[in-house]
């Protein structure tokens, strides 16, 4: 059986760990998650793109070298992914002696396919998307990028892709992507067919980055090599030769699912597969396609001063509180909105008073009413259909919501089952009995379910309510906020 494989984009290393990273790896690690509790085996990359004229500009500003700059930051963006409990098997940074070589070699490739010509170029560049758009695009534009600052008017002498060539493979593909309205919008940019694209740029005007294989006055052009990272990450330490065979063999890829945000859409949804194709290899299965992060419905941005870090945010509330917000207040698919209001109100609401409250509660009848004796019962039956479909369609935000429904009910059980005034009546203990075991098999569920989402506090729920007897509940499982 094939191993699954889920990738998130990896981000430039030019400043520190923000939000929107956040969500490519909270999304990736849910459905990581939930593959290998259903028993499959499953493969999850992240990285760092560490090349182009981003990092190299602020490397200058900082008086650093290139590599000096981003060495920096590798270890705080590792802590990044270990503070938010990430469970990727994989990690490559794009300055990796590994990752450049088999970079080189998908060039080398590609240029033996007929895939790659040199030409000259005069057109629209946005240094913080790393990308060239057309005249067509600049004008909708109105010369400046949506996300960024003005466009650049830049003139060289490059190596070109053949996407072109491609056109009807890359609208398919578009068919591929969820949601399926960010597909419509490749369809529409590719309207009038696909346009080759630069992948170089002289080394006068940037030596940071992968050289392009036979022509010492250039350097790959850092979208080219930051998504063969998806690529290059897998089968570390293997021989050149093995690691393409594996490729091709479909020992791991195509990936299953590539998470990215909506901001760098074009460039894996009309680059990376025209690169694919290049190459005689299979397309990715899916891209999952997530929105901005907002406050208040304003873009966050360092430049605004509204920038928010996500490990403080875990510092105060712990990383299952910050899993938890993200995962259900920011849609899968589009922008949400985060304020310290909105998150502290969910937290005492959802966490604290739901489901925190429902564990305490629990735990304690439990040991009260049945002397802490527990057993499954046969009467407790929850339909996870629903909840089955919204990972399966990867709705995760709406899956986490119907785990919330269960909660929710078991505490309104409680309420309607008033298990302390039928245990003032001796001759009701057995209907006590089966109260508290409906409520510990449905907590089980609760753990089972919550696995993905909130990992450490599935695995405390699974740890109290899991065995024959209700294990010790050493303190409030969410601490109400002031």
């Amino acid at each position: 059986m094939k191993t699954k494989y889920i990738t998130t984009a990896i981000p430039y290393t030019n400043a520190q760990p923000h939000i929107g990273h956040a969500m490519d790896y909270l999304l990736a690690d849910v459905w990581f998650r939930y593959q290998k509790n259903q028993g499959h085996e499953v493969l999850f990359s992240a990285g760092l793109d560490e090349h182009g004229t981003k990092i190299a500009e602020k490397a200058k500003a900082e008086n650093q070298t290139p590599q000096e700059f981003v060495d920096q930051l590798t270890p705080i963006f590792q802590d990044f992914l270990r503070q938010m409990n990430i469970s990727h098997t994989q990690f490559v940074r794009t300055t990796d002696a590994e990752h450049m070589l088999r970079v080189q070699e998908v060039w080398r490739r590609l240029d033996a396919a007929g895939m790659i010509y040199k030409a000259k170029y005069e057109g629209w560049y946005c240094v913080g998307c790393e990308g060239f758009v057309t005249e067509t695009e600049a004008k909708a534009m109105n010369y400046r990028c949506p996300n960024h600052a003005k466009l650049e008017k830049v003139e060289d002498e490059n190596y070109f892709l053949k996407v072109s060539q491609f056109t009807e493979e890359i609208r398919r593909f578009s068919e591929q992507i969820v949601p399926e309205w960010r597909g419509k919008e490749i369809r529409e940019l590719i309207k009038n067919g696909a346009q080759d694209v630069s992948i170089s740029r002289s080394v006068e005007k940037l030596s940071w980055g992968v050289p392009v294989p036979g022509d010492e006055t250039q350097v790959m052009y850092v979208w080219v090599d930051a998504l063969s990272n998806y690529i290059t990450v897998l089968d570390q330490g293997a021989k050149l030769e093995d690691w393409w065979k594996n490729l091709e063999t479909r020992k791991v890829w195509p990936a299953e699912i590539e998470v990215l945000g909506k901001d760098i859409l074009r460039f894996h949804a009309v680059i990376w597969p025209a690169i694919l194709l290049g190459l005689g290899l299979e397309l990715p299965e899916k891209l999952l396609v997530h929105g901005f992060v907002n406050l208040s419905g304003d873009k966050l941005s360092k430049s605004k001063g509204n920038a928010i870090s996500p490990l403080d945010i875990i510092d105060e509330y712990g990383c299952d509180a910050f899993r938890y917000f993200f995962l259900r207040y920011v849609p899968t698919f589009d922008d949400g909105d985060y304020t310290p209001e909105r998150f502290k109100n969910s937290y005492n609401s959802d966490l604290a008073n739901t489901l925190g409250n429902l564990v305490s509660r629990s735990s304690n009848m439990i040991t009260r009413f049945a002397g802490g004796k527990i057993a499954k019962s046969k009467d407790f039956v929850w339909d996870s259909t629903r909840f089955s479909q919204q990972m399966d369609e990867l709705r995760f935000d709406l899956a986490l919501e119907e785990i919330w429904k269960l909660v929710q009910h078991l505490n309104q059980y409680i309420d309607e089952q008033k298990p302390w005034e039928l245990n003032k009546d001796s001759s009701k203990q057995a209907e006590v009995a089966a109260v508290m075991n409906y409520l510990a098999t449905g907590l089980r569920q609760v753990g089972e379910l919550l696995t993905p989402f909130l990992p450490d506090t599935a695995e405390k729920i699974k740890d109290i309510f899991g065995g024959a007897s209700v294990g010790e509940l050493s303190k409030v499982l969410f601490e109400r906020k002031q």
